[in-house]
């Protein structure tokens, strides 16, 4: 697939079907989040891989309903469900110590940004789905898989095979709504 048609097609998937995730396909996706540029090549990301049912039942429990879902009306977070039924959920961390601090801002946020993009690309261009879920208990979480102190559970990527292969991605707000050339302009 061509880089900008995986762009445009990618879509954000939370119904798998239970067909499992050959692991050359898991791996390939694997290596794309740790081919990411990062702050000084530092490579702060870690990854803990789940596929126990049990375990990821237990990880979409600590998925919660925050107040932006709650005034859409959800009782639950839309994403729970893909974590306990996709057949491998990808654990993004990080080591902040391993990444850039300057002037307040930490860069592992950003590193984490960047591999969580060729991951979900990857993934597109595997005929894979995913969801970046950031909406999450980390300290249960991180005692659950085993996660030291000094590491932040950044996201969760549940993947697999999409359940409805007919997706379509987001609508976007055109270029004219999002770019300014010289400076800011309204």
């Amino acid at each position: 697939m061509e880089t900008l048609e995986a762009i445009k097609t990618r879509c954000s998937v939370r119904k798998f079907s239970d067909r499992p995730v050959e692991h050359d396909k898991l791996m390939t996706v694997l290596n794309a989040a740790r081919m990411a540029p990062s702050w000084a090549n530092l490579q702060c990301w870690r990854f803990v891989v789940v596929q126990d049912p049990a375990t990821k039942r237990r990880i979409s429990e600590f998925s919660y309903v925050d107040s932006f879902f709650a005034a859409k009306g959800y009782k639950t977070n839309p994403s729970q469900l893909a974590l306990a039924e996709a057949p491998v959920v990808i654990v993004a961390c990080a080591q902040p110590n391993q990444s850039g601090d300057m002037r307040g801002q930490q860069y592992y946020m950003t590193d984490i940004g960047l591999a969580a993009e060729n991951l979900l690309l990857s993934a597109h261009d595997q005929g894979l789905g995913s969801v970046f879920v950031s909406i999450f208990e980390e300290k249960p979480l991180a005692d659950l898989l085993g996660i030291p102190a000094y590491i932040s559970i950044v996201g969760l990527f549940p993947l697999g095979y999409p359940q409805n292969e007919s997706s379509s991605s987001s609508p976007r707000k055109p270029l004219e709504e999002l770019v300014f050339y010289e400076r800011w302009q309204r």
